[in-house]
């Protein structure tokens, strides 16, 4: 009877002590940081956090801003970070990574890497990023006012004068833009001398230089301007307007962008963040955000139907039309180009 009863004060003292143990493993649960753009986040936590969360048994919290503030933010907490995982601009992440805020990546963690389209791959050199989202900027006309435009110089035609807008460089697509007019007027430098002169020589035929894609929506709908440079994520707002809008790839072809996804130099929860950047890059994903308008995919194996493709980056036509701004030359460049644009803009 008493090693009976000793047993069974061993067995409880054993289960107990285990009990104890296991009981923080099942109360806790990891968490991962992701610094993400403000737009669309109901729909992202919808399409890839929510899943995501019950696929990984984590949870999952966002810091949102733009490129310049997350940076900081980076910046500022680098001996102890928060984030994880990071999205940015790719040259945001070129940045980054000069500034060591990010770590180089492992590829081979990622088996979704090989389905996506190569310039997505290692996209600002040095390992240290991989392309989740890419748009287009064509142009976009009144095809009751204007016959076709199949060349970026098509908009320093006089006949223009007054009916046109263009980015201004501070934006996003400005230096997509400036790009374009270079490469069409015969450019030879990363520094886009060309495309500059010849867009401050036009600066009175331009309505504005705008500064959001809300403000472009408005000058067509209320009939100011014919023709704008557009990024494709816009396109579908655009239509809205009721105004009879084509989308034209010039002969020069069609700027583009990328965004980017990075993990945090001495992130805590670096594992978690390759799970979800290549959940990320899955066909599902990148259908499901594709099919919603969200972000145009990176991925080759999705297939969209045609209402859906036309408001996306997507198609042989369009990905091979796509001339990217080099990250280098425009991180090396930009502080030139506000400082020659707001000097000519002004006289």
């Amino acid at each position: 009877m008493l090693n009976k009863v000793r047993f069974s004060g061993a067995f409880a003292a054993a289960a107990l002590a285990m009990a104890v143990l296991s009981a923080p493993a099942h109360a806790e649960k990891r968490t991962l940081v992701l610094s993400a753009y403000p737009i669309a986040q109901p729909l992202f936590n919808k399409l890839v956090y929510a899943p995501f969360k019950e696929k990984c048994g984590c949870e999952i919290v966002v810091e949102t801003g733009n490129n310049a503030d997350r940076i900081a933010k980076l910046d500022a907490r680098r001996n102890n970070p928060v984030v994880d995982l990071v999205l940015l601009s790719d040259f945001g992440m070129l940045e980054a990574s000069r500034k060591g805020l990010v770590q180089p990546l492992d590829y081979s963690r990622l088996k979704n890497y090989g389905q996506i389209y190569p310039f997505a791959r290692n996209p600002i050199g040095g390992n240290y990023a991989v392309g989740y989202t890419i748009y287009s900027v064509g142009l976009v006309y009144r095809t009751d006012k204007i016959k076709s435009l199949d060349s970026w110089k098509d908009l320093w035609s006089p006949a223009m004068k007054g009916r046109i807008a263009l980015p201004d460089v501070s934006t996003t697509q400005g230096p997509l833009a400036l790009q374009m007019a270079d490469i069409a007027w015969g450019g030879k430098g990363g520094d886009f001398a060309t495309g500059m002169k010849q867009i401050l020589a036009v600066k009175n035929n331009v309505v504005t230089f705008t500064k959001n894609s809300a403000q472009l929506s408005s000058l067509f709908a209320q009939d100011e301007i014919w023709a704008a440079p557009v990024a494709r994520f816009t396109w579908a707002q655009l239509m809205k307007t009721g105004m009879p809008l084509k989308w034209s790839i010039p002969a020069e072809g069609q700027a583009a962008g990328m965004n980017v996804m990075g993990i945090v130099a001495k992130a805590k929860n670096a594992d978690l963040a390759y799970q979800l950047m290549d959940f990320w890059l899955s066909k599902e994903v990148q259908t499901a955000l594709a099919m919603e308008l969200v972000d145009s995919p990176v991925n080759t194996q999705v297939s969209l139907p045609k209402d859906k493709a036309e408001f996306n980056t997507y198609g042989g036509e369009h990905i091979a039309s796509l001339k990217f701004v080099k990250p280098t030359d425009l991180l090396q460049h930009r502080s030139a180009w506000l400082e020659q644009w707001n000097k000519g803009i002004s006289k």
